[in-house]
């Protein structure tokens, strides 16, 4: 994970939630073939990761066009197009900026944590509660994108071109953060055999137990009740436990 701090930060890591205040502006160095001008760079480009989030998340991906998100920034399509080639592009740079916030979150707070068991459970918490808001990082609203690769994410990686764009590294973002966690796993337990996939399922279960509960109720068993995360952190620290045999 390559990251860039504009500003100076301040944080707090309290018990074992999630519960950062920082005075930081994120800019995350993403694979340069995801985007024609680095969005990040200029008012414009961010304005369109903004309005892109809300706007995509609004009206789903099929639907989402760069016309209406030319209307929603007061701009041209012409202009958007100077950033992204099309929108499938800027789904994925939505989704790698996502994964490269979570791969933050989970290194920082684990910053100065020896025990390998607490690591674990730290990042587990911050897998489901990365929807927390950094007020300061104006331009990304962090709960509505984490809805976003809940409903769209998928999408970004389900297609028939993903043999092609993972050879030029579009999916660096995704496959570092589920090796980062898979070492995190290997640290608590390392004869298990299965560590990439446990890693990679624990994200999957994370956005698709919260899909079910909110769309397929009879999918899953985490209630359809705002404020769930708890619920789901103890189903994945439960599946986690049980297949590493760990005792509580």
């Amino acid at each position: 994970m390559n990251v860039k701090l504009s500003l100076i930060l301040i944080f707090t890591n309290i018990d074992f939630l999630f519960k950062c205040k920082m005075a930081i502006s994120i800019k995350f160095h993403l694979n340069a073939s995801l985007y024609t001008r680095d969005p990040q760079e200029t008012d414009l480009g961010r304005k369109i990761i903004q309005q892109g989030i809300l706007l995509m998340d609004k009206i789903g991906f099929e639907a989402f066009t760069f016309k209406a998100l030319a209307i929603e920034i007061g701009s041209t399509e012409k202009s958007i197009y100077r950033y992204f080639s099309n929108k499938h592009l800027l789904l994925l740079f939505l989704t790698s900026w996502y994964w490269e916030w979570v791969h933050y979150l989970i290194d920082l707070n684990n910053t100065n944590i020896d025990d390998p068991h607490l690591k674990l459970k730290l990042t587990i918490r911050n897998i489901v509660l990365a929807n927390s808001e950094n007020q300061l990082n104006e331009y990304v609203n962090e709960n509505v994108l984490h809805r976003l690769i809940i409903n769209e994410g998928s999408k970004a990686y389900h297609t028939c071109m993903v043999d092609d764009e993972n050879k030029v590294g579009l999916f660096h973002s995704y496959k570092s953060l589920v090796n980062r966690v898979a070492d995190i796993i290997r640290d608590v337990k390392a004869d298990f055999p299965y560590t990439v996939s446990l890693a990679s399922s624990l994200f999957d279960m994370a956005n698709n137990q919260i899909y079910f509960a909110q769309h397929l109720p009879k999918m899953t068993d985490l209630s359809n009740q705002k404020g769930n995360e708890e619920e789901l952190i103890e189903m994945l620290e439960f599946f986690t436990e049980k297949l590493l045999n760990l005792k509580n």
